[in-house]
């Protein structure tokens, strides 16, 4: 598969400040695992669509959560789109989106900790 994306070593270097410290044991490769999330949030998958190449699809969903939990993926967004400076254009997106009559009990449950002022997971 031709079309898969790989983070450079540049690009990693930049954010691999943000990433959480392994506990014990080594984690598996950081640049594979995170090109795959991109690869999957970027192509709309299923996360046991990701290619094989990305590694184990439980292993790429299961960081993807714990990081999100812990903001590490906020943090990244949030350096790389100050540093970038003051925009020259702003686009406003008008697509409107329905959401399940259930979607709203997930602030509730805390997985989105910026939004729903729940305490994070540790």
């Amino acid at each position: 598969m031709s079309d898969l994306i790989w983070l450079s070593e540049a690009q990693m270097r930049r954010i691999e400040r943000h990433f959480p410290l392994s506990h014990g044991v080594p984690r598996v490769d950081d640049r594979r695992i995170v090109s795959g999330i991109i690869f999957v949030i970027r192509n709309g998958l299923r996360w046991r669509d990701a290619p094989k190449e990305y590694g184990p699809h439980k292993t790429i969903y299961n960081r993807f959560i714990r990081w999100s939990r812990l903001g590490v993926f906020n943090r990244i967004f949030a350096e790389l789109a100050a540093k970038g400076g003051k925009p020259d254009q702003l686009m406003i997106d008008a697509t409107h989106l329905k959401a399940h009559r259930t979607a709203a009990s997930l602030l509730k449950k805390g997985l989105f900790p910026d939004v729903s002022g729940e305490p994070r997971a540790a």
